[in-house]
């Protein structure tokens, strides 16, 4: 198990693999986690109520489920490329990234609700959430180049 600390050798040891702070990105992960979570239950409860059966992804008669539907599947969609931004941001701006990464977590939530209420435009409560997107996106950006210029 690697860990950051004091090197364990008299002799320097310029780089350690992970950031001090990076503990915070990963507690970001797990609200993240959290977050998918409530998204899949509040689907499986959906599905009961509405008595939507696997295979079937949608309803023809329920509007409400369906967009219970989309809100998790929408997460789904953008949660692989959140993941790998929010990790390159995190691994340098750890901080920054993952105040960035609460916007967007939070913005799922808030994304969600506003698509239960059955008004698919309520979902664009969710929009804030692109700060946080965009913003590690950016970071990333900058890892990359300063990563480029330093080699």
């Amino acid at each position: 198990l690697m860990q950051y600390g004091p090197p364990q050798s008299p002799l320097p040891q310029p780089f350690h693999p992970i950031h001090p702070h990076f503990g915070y990105v990963i507690l970001v992960f797990i609200y993240s986690w959290v977050m998918l979570a409530y998204l899949a239950m509040k689907v499986g409860i959906a599905r009961k109520k509405y008595n939507v059966k696997y295979p079937s992804m949608y309803s023809d008669k329920d509007l409400i489920f369906n967009c219970i539907q989309r809100a998790h599947l929408n997460t789904l969609e953008i949660y692989p490329q959140w993941l790998i931004f929010q990790l390159i941001a995190g691994a340098v701006y750890p901080i920054t990234a993952s105040v960035l990464g609460i916007i967007w977590v939070t913005s799922r939530f808030t994304y969600a609700w506003g698509y239960y209420s059955g008004v698919p435009e309520k979902r664009r409560n969710g929009t804030y959430g692109y700060i946080g997107l965009l913003g590690v996106i950016f970071l990333s950006t900058v890892v990359a180049f300063r990563t480029l210029i330093s080699a």
